[in-house]
């Protein structure tokens, strides 16, 4: 009988390739499968004008956006999310694993500085990369959004705001990403390791690992990722001190001035409801596909 795939056997250095190639079907899994709760999310962290738009919950939201305007706007800017995940996610893990590997990462001793500084470095690479498409996914979830294909909606934010508007979330993006990757992957790799200190086959350490992760990191983001939102989407608020929101530190001051402490865990719930089993399916996915690709 065939031997069964090891995937923690595998070598830790197993190829650029192997690795870019992983992460781009490991990050279209993962975010096409949870889709729904992030178009949640989003219409939950802006400042909605309509009463309509206004949810109670995650509950609330699905319920009403459901009966209201059809369960396939809960999918609007999919295809965006699957244009940019897979080449974004082929470079996040592809410097993950060689700025790992450069770092000592996979060598015995204290791995905590090496395996943060790779989950830092892959966060500046892709997000480059992922932000433009973040931008429109965002403005075709918005309520009532005009747009239903990608390529209109980039026309569009590209006619009327300029290129600026695909990246004046960037710093904020990676003010989220940088530690929110540093958290997850540290985590992800110490929880693995307790959980599987064999390293014998083991998809149920994967999938906790992972899902731990994303839970901590996604908590202590999301003050963040409600400012990012707001920085997005202000092209189609009709207030002004959304509209001209410049940077973080002024999305800051329309969260606070607007809704108080209570507005930096707007989408809390969702993002984490979000993120657990992305991240979860993530990790399972890229372990599998590096395993499968390696062993073809």
């Amino acid at each position: 009988m065939q031997d069964e795939i090891d995937y923690e056997s595998l070598p830790p250095n197993a190829g650029l390739a192997v690795n870019m190639l992983a992460g781009a079907l490991a990050g279209i899994s993962e975010h096409a499968v949870m889709f729904p709760v992030d178009s949640i999310k989003t219409r939950m962290q802006v400042f909605a004008t309509s009463p309509v738009a206004v949810y109670s919950g995650v509950g609330n939201a699905f319920s009403r956006i459901s009966s209201t305007e059809g369960m396939r706007a809960l999918w609007r800017g999919v295809s965006s999310v699957v244009l940019g995940a897979g080449p974004a996610h082929a470079v996040h893990f592809g410097t993950l694993e060689a700025v790992k590997e450069l770092a000592g990462g996979n060598e015995a001793g204290n791995q905590w500085v090496a395996t943060s500084l790779a989950g830092g470095s892959a966060t500046i690479a892709s997000d480059a990369l992922m932000n433009p498409f973040d931008v429109i996914k965002q403005r075709m979830q918005m309520h009532k959004s005009e747009f239903r294909s990608v390529w209109t909606c980039a026309r569009v934010v590209y006619r009327t705001e300029g290129l600026s508007a695909f990246y004046v979330s960037y710093p904020t993006t990676l003010a989220i990403s940088i530690p929110f990757n540093a958290i997850q992957f540290t985590v992800y790799e110490h929880v693995k390791r307790f959980m599987n200190p064999t390293h014998e086959y083991s998809p149920t350490s994967h999938i906790v690992a992972g899902a731990v992760a994303g839970a901590v990191a996604a908590a202590v983001t999301t003050p963040l990722d409600v400012a990012k939102t707001i920085l997005q989407t202000r092209g189609t608020s009709s207030e002004a001190d959304i509209r001209n929101v410049r940077g973080m530190a002024d999305a800051f001051r329309v969260i606070w001035n607007r809704d108080g402490l209570r507005g930096l865990s707007r989408g809390l719930t969702p993002r984490v409801l979000t993120i657990m089993p992305s991240t979860a399916l993530c990790w399972l996915s890229y372990e599998f596909f590096k395993a499968a690709i390696r062993t073809d």
